[in-house]
């Protein structure tokens, strides 16, 4: 049948509505809190060559890299022409395409009258990988071998059966094995769900229309953006930002980023990024490159759809062996702290060829806290959080207070389910005053968390950032507050380095966190008092 922009259209939509299916099929029938409350996962849908077509409304952390993973596993591991329908294949390994450890990765081919036509693909962060630390957010690992399992990229499910000793062995090498493969049983169950959408589709337009309509809609995403980066300046632009450290060496960890904007292109140097680290900070390729295309398409307009099209006019350089582009078997854990810092520098970048667009620097890290609860008869316990701050302000307005931004796209863990299923009570959580960047426009406000731990003991494992340098301001605006960690004990405080390992805790310590705020916007001088006396009432300042 002839295409029309109709026809095209109504596909797009119908393949972004199969993977927003996936998207619910793994929230209802997930058993763990990481995934089923902390909305840690992600679906999309690829076309016939592994490259990113739809995908759910989910975290750009993951949904910008997994086309590069499938890429990577067609390239390298698994032959297309093999890998039948039946057949699902997965993978953590970040040295094949993935991004770390907790992150498993499945994917299926899609089939139509004996064509591929599609793959779908599931990711899920799980609770527990195994390895030195509990919830396998090791602060102090300085080799993948210490972070958990790995899974080189194999069929775990083969002419449609599952592979019994597979996932007998990943059970025995797990903390919480009930909750992680039930959260991989809800990824496989969502790639059934996604493969039946898919097939419905091509049962009606025909396998050679779908896949010239998966073309089309990735090169309409593709002038989109050509677009977008015309209306840009031409011009070289460049930025820098650090990292505290990386948890072990305790010297700071250089980001720098210069893009080069020419007509319809983009060219993003990060060679002049730090070596890669002895801490479990660094990135592969497939990993750091999600920020650059996030922040780059965050700059648009948003007009267009978000699928691998948009980054064909993307070139990004990198140096093997640094931060960025890391070697095996460098340590990856945490690689989401360099992701938000890039995120961060990109927009510093882009700031300066659009002035009246790009906002102050967001809280720009993932705030893991990691608690293992140990009872008196031995049992244990283990929980995930990831904390938020506040974003940055822009040009035209204050900051968003506590608001899962950049690449995040989590939602925060209700009390309830906590203090339901964990020996912990959440003694205060609200918004922390004076932490958002003063500006015309201020920074959004970070948070306060308190965890009491009502267990005989526990172990406290903390990976996060802006402790040392904080989210910067933009135009005049003042930086954002530090964040801040440590444990009360009979009402005495005592500091946690923010990146800890296997800190005891015993019942009744307290364990208070304070997130950073967003950078502000434009001079402090001209905000309105209006707007300083509602902030006061508030609560937002103290001043």
């Amino acid at each position: 049948m002839s295409l029309g922009p109709i026809e095209i259209e109504v596909i797009r939509n119908a393949l972004t509505a199969a993977a927003a299916e996936m998207d619910i099929t793994i929230w209802r029938t997930s058993r763990s809190t990481t995934v089923r409350e902390l909305l840690d996962y992600s679906t999309a849908v690829f076309d016939a060559e592994g490259n990113n077509v739809a995908q759910s409304a989910r975290i750009p952390q993951h949904l910008n890299s997994m086309g590069a993973a499938l890429r990577i596993l067609l390239d390298r591991f698994v032959d297309a022409a093999d890998w039948r329908e039946d057949d699902v294949v997965a993978t953590n390994d970040p040295y094949c395409g993935a991004q770390h450890l907790n992150d498993i990765l499945v994917f299926k081919p899609v089939f139509h009258d004996g064509k591929r036509v599609a793959y779908v693909g599931a990711l899920c962060h799980h609770i527990d990988m195994g390895g030195m630390a509990p919830g396998s957010y090791a602060a102090t690992a300085t080799e993948v071998f210490q972070e958990g399992l790995r899974i080189p990229p194999l069929k775990l499910i083969e002419g449609g059966v599952l592979n019994k000793a597979i996932y007998a062995m990943i059970g025995q090498n797990v903390r919480k094995p009930a909750l992680m493969l039930g959260d991989l049983q809800s990824q496989l169950a969502s790639l059934e769900v996604g493969a039946a959408s898919i097939r419905r589709i091509a049962a009606r337009y025909g396998a050679a229309t779908l896949i010239e309509a998966t073309g089309r809609i990735l090169d309409q995403s593709e002038a989109a953006m050509r677009a977008a980066i015309r209306a840009m300046p031409d011009g070289t632009y460049a930025f820098e930002d650090f990292l505290d450290d990386d948890g072990v060496s305790g010297e700071p960890v250089r980001l720098h980023a210069s893009i080069t904007i020419k007509g319809d292109e983009i060219e993003v140097d990060l060679t002049e990024c730090a070596d890669q680290q002895r801490g479990p900070i660094n990135c592969t390729p497939a990993m750091s490159n999600c920020a650059v295309y996030y922040s780059i398409i965050a700059a648009t307009d948003g007009a267009m759809p978000a699928n691998a099209g948009c980054y064909r006019p993307i070139r990004i350089r990198h140096r093997d062996g640094s931060v960025t582009s890391c070697r095996a078997p460098a340590s990856v854990a945490h690689r989401v702290a360099v992701c938000h810092r890039l995120a961060n520098v990109m927009f510093g970048c882009l700031h300066q060829a659009l002035p009246d667009r790009i906002p102050a620097a967001y809280y720009g890290g993932s705030y893991v806290a990691t608690f293992q609860t140990e009872a008196a008869d031995g049992g244990r316990e283990v929980l995930v959080e990831i904390e938020i701050g506040g974003t940055g302000a822009s040009p035209a307005k204050d900051g968003v207070n506590a608001w899962s931004f950049g690449m995040h796209n989590n939602s925060n863990i209700p009390i309830e389910m906590i203090e339901s299923q964990m020996p912990l009570t959440i003694t205060h959580y609200g918004l922390k005053p004076d932490s958002g960047g003063d500006g015309e426009y201020r920074g959004g406000l970070g948070l306060i968390r308190e965890w009491r731990v009502d267990s005989p003991a526990g172990i406290f494992t903390a990976n996060m950032d802006r402790f040392r340098f904080p989210p910067y301001g933009l135009a005049g605006g003042k930086p954002a507050s530090l964040g801040r960690l440590m444990r009360i004990r009979d009402g005495q405080e005592t500091p946690i380095a923010p990146k800890s390992d296997a800190v005891r805790l015993l019942k009744g310590d307290i364990v208070r966190l304070e997130t950073s705020g967003g950078g502000g916007f434009g001079d402090p001088a001209k905000r309105p008092s209006a707007r300083r006396n509602a902030d006061q009432a508030l609560g937002y300042v103290k001043g």
